[in-house]
């Protein structure tokens, strides 16, 4: 029997491994599972153990074989975006003028108030050479304001800049000198963001921009002063609730119309002063059916708690309904005729204030008069 025995181990050295796996597996299966009725762990049979070998060997050659085609798929895969990724925009260069704008002010309120030995102030705007005589502060900027600024070609602008003008005297202190307009040469440049200016020369005064003789308005027919026209009536009720704070704006607006009321608030009466409308009707005493509408231009005197009166122009929309005018809107703009054109004013000059000695209080002129 011994000799059987290790007749039938040298015979199995022998096999392959799988095949004495698999020859053994019956003869171990019935002590395999008294085994795992007297355990309360989890045990796995000598069949189950051989699977598993040739499970994984399988796997690994599987692996193995298609390991070229894996790393082409990653190849690709890697050079794909991502569906969810965020897709780079690229930058776009603004050609907005409000950089060179804000620069040539800033440069022009600068090189007005320079004078000799200051001419270090204007370093920042520009880089050549200045030599000035007159005394620092001989004239000084109240407000600027650019009136234009074009791209005469890429990064290269012109800006004008309108100025009011205090200019010092030896007797009268400050004056005030009007508004003066002065062009600058501005060049920009700008990357990721960031912007830089400088001034390519020194100013130059210009004269004023050409005035226009603005358009005919739509309001072809004049109510006067009174409110005995309901649509008058109505604006003017309108206009003290919604600045002098009289009664409540929603009496007197169309129904989806919400409009809040000037806070704080400003005046304590109103007066009509002027009605225009583009409606024909000269008598304009009869509220026409639901749904008919009608502009109306209307000027006022505001009158504040002091007692000072100040002149205002609205222009309203109107809608009539349920036999009454309600506002309907506040517009933008007053409406111009349709066949309305701008054109150049006749004898037009630059706005300006008339010289005056110096300053009444509150005034915005420098002080040291």
């Amino acid at each position: 029997m011994k000799r059987a025995r290790r007749k039938a181990r040298r015979e199995q050295q022998d096999w392959p491994e799988e095949t004495v796996a698999e020859t053994s597996a019956p003869a171990q299966t019935e002590q395999d599972d008294v085994d795992e009725q007297q355990s309360t762990g989890w045990k796995t049979s000598t069949a189950s153990l051989a699977g598993l070998t040739r499970l994984a060997r399988a796997g690994t050659w599987a692996l193995i074989a298609s390991g070229p085609l894996i790393g082409v798929m990653a190849l690709f895969g890697s050079s794909a975006p991502a569906q969810n990724a965020a897709k780079a925009t690229p930058a776009v260069k603004s050609s907005a003028s409000t950089g060179p704008a804000g620069f040539a002010q800033l440069f022009v309120g600068a090189y007005l108030e320079a004078g000799e030995g200051t001419e270090q102030n204007l370093a920042p705007y520009y880089s050549g050479s200045v030599s000035l005589t007159h005394p620092a502060g001989t004239r000084s900027a109240l407000r600027t304001q650019a009136m234009d600024a074009r791209e005469v070609s890429p990064g290269y602008w012109s800006v004008t800049v309108a100025v009011n003008v205090a200019a010092k005297s030896k007797k009268d202190g400050y004056t005030d000198a009007g508004v003066q307009y002065f062009r600058v040469g501005v060049q920009s440049t700008g990357s990721d963001g960031t912007s830089a200016y400088t001034a390519v020369s020194l100013p130059a005064q210009v004269a004023a921009p050409a005035a226009l003789k603005p358009d005919d308005l739509g309001y072809p027919t004049s109510r006067g002063s009174g409110s005995s026209d309901p649509a008058s009536d109505t604006a003017a009720s309108f206009l003290k609730a919604y600045v002098a704070g009289q009664g409540e704006l929603d009496r007197y607006t169309s129904p989806g119309f919400h409009l809040s009321p000037v806070v704080p608030t400003p005046y304590t009466s109103i007066k009509l002063t002027s009605v225009q409308d583009n409606s024909v009707d000269n008598a304009g005493t009869k509220v026409p059916g639901d749904g008919v509408r009608r502009r109306l231009l209307v000027s006022i005197d505001a009158t504040d708690a002091d007692g000072h009166t100040f002149p205002l122009t609205y222009a309203l929309g109107l809608t009539a309904r349920a036999g009454r005018w309600e506002v309907s809107s506040l517009d933008d703009a007053p409406a111009t005729a349709a066949t309305s054109k701008p054109s150049s004013a006749p004898n037009s000059r630059a706005p300006s204030a008339a010289s005056a000695p110096s300053t009444p209080g509150g005034s915005a002129l420098p002080s040291g008069s």
